[in-house]
């Protein structure tokens, strides 16, 4: 059954600032709540697609189709954007994933603060990628922390903080979506408490501090070299984006899906990292074997390694290519 949105105790008068698909939900339990969004706050559009065509975030398209004031500034250091914003005369402004780093002038505007929506239990996990590391470092849990925020960089004090544990199969795109839900769930009580004072406010833990950094491209590439373990929750972190690829023949190979063994002490002799041992697609790593199971090639369909060997052979034998060490 679907729960029903929560309503505010008392409706605030708020700036909203975000722009991916993370930040929609957010957004939209905020005018589910019954709350005043007196702007909203997005980054400029900029070109995608095959066209170049300017596209616009999806927080800034959602605020357009609900009659909501966007403003697009390149940067909020500006003396007349931040004049700007205090006339808004808001209670709160509420962030999430909005890309820049807002200067005091922003912060202290608001008479309750900025909360930021952020996908991850700090202290662990301050940055750009929170969703990614937790994935790739092998985290057994991850969640949403809501807090006021600072001038530094995700280090303000918290209000609210929820677990979720991660699941044996957790990819980027599915952990995305629970935490999105998730910060659209806990940003209404948090943003209650905040305005009442029956929240506490908590600084960070001292200890645990992690940064997520931003995600390449580059760093999608698989290295062979590295155990099969780590291969497989790089696979499973980087999908949707940047996808975990390897290179074969000059063609970019992403995997989508894998499996893996440990395999101690089996794999033939001379079979360095990189190698395809079998007509399945294994592939000898730095420890254990990994076996890709959902495959795309350039401009093709994602498909099984099955299909994709009937017509594009990688035959065993074949050395895959590690990355260059520098």
């Amino acid at each position: 059954m679907t729960r029903p949105p929560r309503k505010a105790k008392t409706p605030l008068r708020l700036a909203f600032l975000g722009a991916p698909d993370f930040a929609v939900a957010t957004l939209a339990a905020l005018l589910d709540a019954g709350h005043e969004v007196a702007c909203v706050y997005s980054q400029p559009p900029r070109p995608a697609g095959r066209g170049h065509k300017l596209r616009k975030a999806a927080v800034h398209a959602f605020a357009e189709q609900h009659g909501l004031p966007v403003r697009t500034p390149a940067s909020l250091r500006d003396a007349d954007e931040q004049a700007a914003f205090a006339a808004l005369g808001l209670d709160a402004a509420v962030v999430v994933a909005f890309g820049q780093i807002l200067p005091r002038a922003i912060l202290e505007a608001p008479r309750l603060g900025c909360l930021n929506v952020h996908a991850s239990l700090l202290p662990r996990w301050r940055g750009a990628a929170p969703i990614q590391r937790a994935i790739l470092a092998g985290d057994p849990e991850s969640g949403i922390t809501i807090m006021l925020m600072d001038e530094g960089l995700d280090t303000g004090p918290m209000l609210l903080r929820e677990a979720v544990p991660l699941a044996a199969d957790e990819t980027g795109e599915s952990l995305h979506d629970r935490l999105a839900a998730l910060g659209a769930r806990l940003i209404v009580p948090a943003l209650d408490g905040l305005n009442d004072g029956g929240l506490p406010i908590l600084p960070q833990p001292v200890e645990g501090v992690t940064y997520a950094a931003k995600l390449s491209r580059e760093e999608a590439r698989l290295d062979w070299r590295s155990p099969a373990h780590r291969l497989e929750r790089q696979v499973r972190a980087f999908t949707p984006w940047p996808g975990a690829f390897f290179e074969h023949e000059g063609a970019r190979i992403k995997v989508l899906a894998t499996e893996w063994e440990e395999r101690p002490g089996s794999l033939p002799a001379g079979a360095t990292p990189g190698t395809v041992l079998d007509d399945r697609l294994t592939v000898a790593c730095g420890a254990g074997v990994l076996r890709p199971t959902l495959l795309q090639r350039p401009g093709k369909a994602a498909m099984g390694s099955a299909e994709l060997l009937r017509g594009y052979a990688i035959a065993p034998g074949t050395r895959l290519p590690c990355p260059a060490t520098s």
